[in-house]
């Protein structure tokens, strides 16, 4: 560093009217002002620093420039009792590593990083680092065009990953942001994903926590690169048509000590109340959502990452424990509301503004809740009540399907309604259907572990239950490893198994998953009504004895309908008959049984035409061989407009006699 002046000029940023909105919790572009800039005061350049710490008896900033001296470049207070402390630093550049030395009212002093750092050092090292987020963007096209990827009547198929155990180099190290440029892009583009979703990648002190303890909200971790790094990842994807979600957590923060907990030597950040302030699953500090100030900081933070980082999503984890004061709590370990309720209405209030900002500012994006209870209305609007998300997380239809696979065949027929329930309430939100991180740790092993039978079977098992997920409504989400059967849990230590796919079984799985994938995206049926009951109908929902399911996926075009049928038992299921809405030849679109999947290749049906009979109280029917514990996708074959025709109820009833009969 040069030689750094030992004063602070006096110098502030901040118009009344800035400080004003901040205090009221309505100032969403706060990190302009807070934080530290690189800029020129009077033709002499330097850095302006600008920290909140309304407690504080002294805040000073402390450096590589100043040898870490606290006595050397005091802040000033603002005279207004906004809690500022603000100067500027004739000198510092871009590079220059600090902290703020804090003096709380204790007289202890405290060394802080910075909660509006654009970089941070790397771990273990806690300070923070003057930085720009200056880039040179090449993505006009995508930001111009984005409301086509990420509007609700368009397909999202999200592959979720952890940057850091994504692919390890051959000296077992993550991957950089510039090598994922290249080694993901091309990746997500061979197995035609439509978004890639990002555990968290703000900054954070402790690996293993996957980022989910965060100290640095507004700088990437620089684990894998710096700022501009990650810029350039996104810039890429973005040339590749893949849109990027990031995991954001306003939920908790942990308490270490460079980091917001005790940031004046007051909870500042948090509740001091533990029933409202401590989390006791995570050991870590909530956010005090009724405080203004910090609603201005998330906010802001949210926002950030969409302007300076073009990121085209957010979701939001934990939300279930922002909504209830007794979330993981006993009798007398929380404070109930002012009605006597448990809900968090500071927090409810807070997730509405939220997600009121983003829409606002950045409506082509697209904001998604983790949320694991039946609270009503989380991705409804928030004019009429809703908490305003764009998607919801089905965490009852992973539940659900992830159960019934677990059974082994012989049994499924008893337990049929594990996968029907999912469709009683699948319009209540706009679900988005994962299979995340969480449910490979911790001990459940990874996803094929669930799958029951010899290889051939957990393969085949495997391919239904994508080939379900895919027809079935909503978005989708799949966790890195999954789509080749990753056969150990999830460790960010050694990351995922890539060798495996040399072998066949891994590697035809890989290739059905992006064969779903390519399909989904250009199948207007299994994604323009994908929130809307419109877009689904039965055709069988109760053949538990058979185990098999069969309903119709529709979009906008009255003609434009899928027929899907699954068969979750090994029995090969012959002159099987499904009601279909027109007349004439169905085309297979995909049959989870072929040989370049990884199946028997024994039931190959590439047309089949309808006969005029009732079944399934439709006029027509078609009948078919189902393959063993597979998904086969049939859609008409155009040879003109047909007329939907549904059986009447006299010819109906003669059918279904028959049937009953053959049972």
């Amino acid at each position: 560093m040069p030689s750094v002046p030992s004063s602070v000029t006096a110098y502030s940023r901040f118009t009344d009217y800035d400080i004003n909105l901040f205090r009221a919790g309505k100032n969403f572009r706060i990190y302009d002002k807070l934080g530290s800039h690189v800029i020129e005061v009077d033709g002499k350049k330097g850095t302006y620093f600008a920290v909140w710490a309304p407690s504080a008896k002294a805040v000073s900033v402390i450096g590589d420039f100043n040898s870490w001296d606290r006595t050397q470049h005091p802040l000033n207070p603002r005279w207004d009792s906004s809690g500022i402390y603000e100067g500027f630093i004739e000198g510092v550049e871009s590079g220059a590593i600090y902290k703020y030395a804090i003096e709380a009212q204790s007289g202890d002093w405290l060394e802080k990083g910075d909660p509006y750092a654009r970089l941070w050092e790397t771990p273990p090292k806690t300070a923070s680092i003057v930085w720009d987020t200056f880039y040179e963007w090449e993505d006009e096209d995508w930001m111009k065009n984005r409301y086509q990827h990420n509007a609700i009547d368009r397909p999202y198929s999200v592959y979720e990953v952890h940057l850091g155990s994504w692919k390890k180099n051959e000296k077992n190290e993550s991957l950089s942001y510039r090598e994922l440029a290249t080694d993901l892009v091309e990746y997500l583009q061979k197995m035609n994903y439509t978004h890639v979703e990002f555990l968290p990648v703000m900054e954070h002190p402790y690996f293993p926590s996957w980022g989910y303890q965060i100290t640095g909200y507004f700088a990437p971790s620089s684990r894998f690169g710096g700022p501009q790094d990650f810029m350039y990842l996104v810039d890429k994807l973005h040339a590749a048509g893949i849109g990027i979600i990031l995991d954001w957590v306003p939920s908790h923060f942990p308490n270490d000590a460079h980091g917001l907990a005790q940031f004046d030597g007051t909870h500042l950040y948090d509740h001091a109340d533990p029933r409202k302030g401590f989390h006791p699953d995570w050991k870590s500090a909530i956010f005090n959502y009724g405080r203004n100030e910090v609603r201005s900081f998330l906010i802001s933070n949210a926002l950030f990452w969409l302007d300076r980082y073009h990121i085209d999503g957010l979701r939001v984890d934990a939300v279930a424990s922002m909504l209830y004061l007794d979330y993981s709590r006993k009798q007398g370990e929380w404070i109930p509301n002012q009605y006597g309720g448990n809900e968090n209405l500071e927090a409810i209030d807070f997730i509405r503004e939220f997600n009121e900002m983003v829409y606002r500012e950045y409506p082509d994006t697209m904001t998604i809740a983790e949320e694991s209870t039946a609270f009503s209305g989380v991705s409804r609007p928030t004019y009429v009540g809703g908490l305003g998300f764009g998607q919801k997380w089905m965490m009852g239809w992973m539940h659900d399907t992830l159960g019934y696979f677990k059974n082994d065949p012989v049994h499924r027929s008893y337990h049929h309604g594990e996968l029907t329930f999912s469709l009683v309430y699948a319009f209540s939100e706009n679900f988005m259907l994962p299979l995340s991180h969480d449910e490979v740790v911790h001990g459940k092993g990874p996803i094929i572990d669930r799958m029951p039978g010899d290889e051939w079977q957990r393969f085949a098992n495997m391919r239904l239950l994508y080939g379900y997920m895919m027809t079935h409504p909503g978005s989708k989400l799949n966790f890195m490893g999954g789509e080749f059967g990753q056969s150990t849990e999830w460790s960010i230590e050694r990351g995922i198994d890539w060798s495996l796919t040399q072998y066949k079984p891994h590697a035809t799985l890989q290739e059905y998953v992006a064969k779903l994938n390519d399909i989904y995206r250009n199948t207007t049926a299994l994604y323009e009504y994908a929130y809307d009951s419109q877009g689904f109908e039965w055709i069988d929902i109760g053949d538990h004895q058979n185990s098999v399911l069969s309903y119709l996926r529709r979009g906008k075009d009255e003609q434009d309908v899928m027929v899907v049928v699954h068969n979750f038992t090994p029995a090969v299921r012959t002159k099987y008959r499904v009601g279909v809405p027109f007349e004439g030849t169905y085309e297979t679109v995909i049959n989870s049984d072929d040989e370049k999947f990884g199946g028997t290749g024994n039931y190959t049906q590439e047309t089949v035409a309808s006969a005029p009979q009732e079944w399934n109280g439709r006029a027509n029917h078609i009948e078919l061989t189902l393959p063993p514990l597979a998904t086969m996708v049939f859609r008409l074959r155009q040879e003109g407009k047909k007329q939907e025709k549904k059986a009447t109820k006299a010819s109906a009833a003669k059918p279904k006699a028959k049937a009953a009969k053959k049972k």
